[in-house]
């Protein structure tokens, strides 16, 4: 005996073209005659423009504008007071020919090689050792982070006493094994290495926390299919963790020349200017960075326009290091 057919709202179409359940799917077309919505123009976001309008003009009126002001002036000779004189290229055919420009470039240069290396290497030689701590991670992070936040002035000041030539406490360690005391803040070279010691203590465990949160993102299973294959730690180090860190290690070598370049608070704090050193960084200008050198033509020998040419050449050598960087360890890699 067949069953009554159903009937109403429970009954189920069928296909035109055989058996089965229809398939009802939304229109993705508006009806004919529907009106179209009208695209909305971009004034008509007037309420969320102005919402973040006053970062901008904020950052036009500070940052922005006196970018280009100072380039304005590099072609001025102005003191700040008077009326300002157009000269054209004689600021930077001056620095050119000046001596302690020169002198600030290397001293830069030094200090930025001696910090920046150590800092990377370590940072990457930490992080990968934190990154196998099972216990008390965190604190570690902390610890090794703490230097980077810390004021920059008192690390210096702290700094300038642990390396004095008199009462350092590095020279009293020193002493207590028979050593003479080291001319840490008087020597020109040793200058530079406290400097770049400093600069290590504050940045090595910024780079560590990147490197740390790359070495995380890697999958364990690469190196559980790198121990099968039989390599050891030293070869799936160099072999797989550093290919894959490349794009990590590119972006911090970037940033570390960037603030390695641009060192001024270091040597500022550690040798202030005083009766005995008229001129800043230290004996022999050994501690004299390039924006410490413009800081002292711009703000202490009132001369604003080469001032200005000081850091506008700067910033071209920055350019110029940040790209040979780039290259460097852009090379070998597959495109």
């Amino acid at each position: 005996m067949s069953s009554p057919p159903v009937t109403g709202p429970a009954a189920v179409r069928e296909h035109r073209g055989g058996p089965g359940p229809a398939r009802f799917r939304p229109r993705r077309t508006p009806p004919a005659g529907a009106a179209r919505p009208a695209r909305r123009g971009i004034l008509s976001y007037w309420r969320q423009y102005l919402a973040i309008s006053p970062f901008y003009l904020i950052f036009t009126v500070f940052s922005f504008g006196p970018v280009f002001y100072s380039l304005y002036l590099a072609f001025q000779r102005y003191d700040g007071l008077g009326t300002k004189q157009f000269v054209g290229l004689q600021q930077f055919e001056f620095l050119w020919n000046d001596p302690v420009f020169w002198l600030s470039i290397r001293n830069t240069l030094v200090i930025w090689v001696l910090s920046t290396v150590p800092t990377l290497f370590g940072a990457l030689v930490l992080a990968t050792l934190l990154h196998s701590v099972r216990r008390f991670k965190g604190f570690y992070r902390i610890a090794l982070y703490v230097p980077n936040v810390t004021s920059i002035v008192a690390v210096a000041i702290f700094f300038g006493a642990v390396f004095s030539n008199d009462f350092g406490l590095v020279n009293a360690i020193l002493g207590t094994v028979g050593i003479d005391p080291v001319p840490w803040l008087s020597d020109p070279w040793l200058i530079k290495v406290v400097i770049a010691l400093l600069m290590t203590w504050m940045w090595t465990g910024y780079n560590m926390i990147i490197y740390l949160a790359g070495l995380q993102a890697i999958p364990q299973s690469v190196y559980e299919a790198a121990r099968m294959d039989g390599a050891g730690p030293v070869r799936t180090f160099f072999q797989i963790t550093i290919p894959i860190m490349r794009p990590i290690i590119l972006f911090t070598v970037v940033i570390s020349t960037i603030n390695g370049l641009q060192s001024f608070s270091e040597p500022q704090v550690l040798f202030a200017s005083n009766a005995a050193n008229q001129n800043l960084g230290g004996p022999g200008q050994a501690g004299l960075t390039t924006l410490l050198y413009f800081y002292q033509s711009a703000f202490l020998d009132n001369d604003y326009g080469y001032g200005a040419a000081i850091v506008w050449a700067f910033f071209v050598l920055i350019i110029v290091l940040v790209v040979i960087n780039w290259r460097i360890v852009q090379r070998g890699r597959k495109p």
